[in-house]
């Protein structure tokens, strides 16, 4: 097997940032395929910590190509300050990253409408990380956006600046009640920016292809998880790309016929940032709990995550549209300190038990989750390096949870460290 998507099978936050790292030793070619800087991937090596927004987390990792695809919205600040970032610490992406032509870039105007547009919802907010990732991608499906590539055609990009800032201007003085933008100070700006990357930059949907006929083993990565695709998740409540399977094909240009294996990333619970529905969520001190013990803030924002338990029709449904043919579980260690643990199998919805996932915002924003009760195990397992080793009681909770997916495990995450990690099947 040469071609695998790692993606996230929840609400996002499941740990894929460590997952990713793992497998990228099997690797040769890692590829971030759609959402922008508003997603963080979180990978620990000997105690140092490392925050990736943009760059795929295959640059931990020498020799290995890593490539931002076409489906990534940019902003070209925060990737200068990413480089720049992971150069202190002794990681040169020259030579290993490339950025695609095709990517477009978030302009100052997106930032502003997104936050902007954001404030004046009240109790209606979406939960956006107000970084211009929502207004770059109607730009891009409205056919005005401005790509990579634009930076280094200056008379055409000047042209593109002065159109959108004009419009831009429209909405941010008789809308917002800003002050107009400077199209030419953006343009002279984002100029100085292309001429930092252009070193990094091609035309990705070639190499990945010429890497794949060479006999690559490739890796896709997807930010943010599938409940918050834009077509499937719990809309409005969600990015606005395409998390799931699909995205990997549109965000790279490799056929689907390429893809080979997908393995889903689960966390042994679940977490939920910004506002939307989340069935499980618990609001008491279990759910603090969680909170605490799996230091569950943004990687991104630094905001709280919502905590719950394992929900198996939300997984269900995730296996279903993603074609997830193997598990990667994270953070089975958080649980240990519990007496009971519990997991979702149904939604109550006035006299009928839901097994399926509900697409009316009105309906899962209504359910009653019914729960399978687990007896806790109450031991540390971060040790344990193989299956044999668990407590019975855990291998009850992950017997659960796979019979009901009808999928085996790839790895199981009993740690931060990437050592703390229960290998069950090489997906290379």
């Amino acid at each position: 097997m040469k071609t695998l998507v790692v993606l996230g099978a929840q609400w996002g936050d499941e740990g894929k940032g460590k997952v990713v790292d793992l497998l990228s030793e099997k690797a040769d070619v890692i590829v971030r395929y759609q959402g922008g800087s508003n997603a963080g991937h979180t990978v620990v090596i000997n105690d140092k910590k490392y925050v990736l927004h943009l760059i795929p987390s295959g640059i931990l990792h020498k020799n290995k190509i890593n490539i931002i695809g076409s489906g990534v919205v940019v902003e070209p600040e925060a990737l200068i300050q990413e480089i720049k970032e992971l150069k202190d610490k002794g990681i040169d992406c020259k030579g290993n990253l490339y950025i695609s032509k095709r990517a477009h870039l978030i302009m100052p105007y997106h930032k502003i409408f997104d936050k902007e547009s954001e404030s004046k919802k009240g109790l209606k907010k979406i939960g956006t990380t107000g970084r211009g990732i929502g207004p770059t991608y109607v730009d891009k499906v409205a056919r005005v956006g401005i790509r990579v590539c634009d930076l280094f055609e200056e008379e055409a990009f000047f042209r593109k600046i002065q159109e959108n800032v004009a419009e831009a201007n429209e909405i941010a003085t008789k809308i917002f009640g800003l002050k107009p933008l400077d199209a030419e100070k953006i343009y002279n700006e984002y100029l100085d920016y292309g001429q930092v990357i252009k070193d990094f930059v091609c035309d990705t949907s070639y190499f990945i292809n010429e890497l794949w006929a060479k006999g690559k083993k490739i890796m896709m990565e997807g930010a943010q998880g599938t409940m918050l695709d834009v077509d499937h998740g719990t809309y409005p409540y969600v990015t606005s790309s395409n998390s799931t399977a699909g995205g990997a094909c549109t965000g790279t240009g490799l056929s689907p016929k390429r893809i080979e294996s997908i393995t889903g990333v689960f966390k042994a619970y679940c977490t939920r940032v910004g506002s939307g529905p989340f069935p499980t969520e618990l609001t008491d001190e279990t759910g603090e709990m969680l909170r605490n013990r799996g230091s569950e803030f943004g990687a991104t924002t630094g905001r709280p995550r919502r905590c719950g338990w394992f929900d198996v029709v939300a997984a269900k449904y995730s296996v279903m549209i993603n074609g997830i043919d193997s598990i990667s579980l994270t953070k089975l260690d958080v649980l240990s300190d519990l007496e009971d643990i519990y997991i979702c199998d149904g939604y109550k919805y006035k006299n009928d038990i839901l097994k399926t996932f509900p697409p009316e915002l009105n309906i899962i924003e209504n359910v009653t989750p019914v729960y399978k009760q687990f007896k806790g195990w109450k031991k540390d397992i971060s040790q344990c390096r193989n299956y044999r080793e668990l407590p019975d009681e855990t291998k009850r909770y992950l017997d659960f949870i796979r019979n009901e997916l009808s999928i085996d495990y790839a790895l199981i995450s009993v740690g931060s460290e990437r050592n703390e990690t229960i290998m069950m099947n090489s997906l290379f």
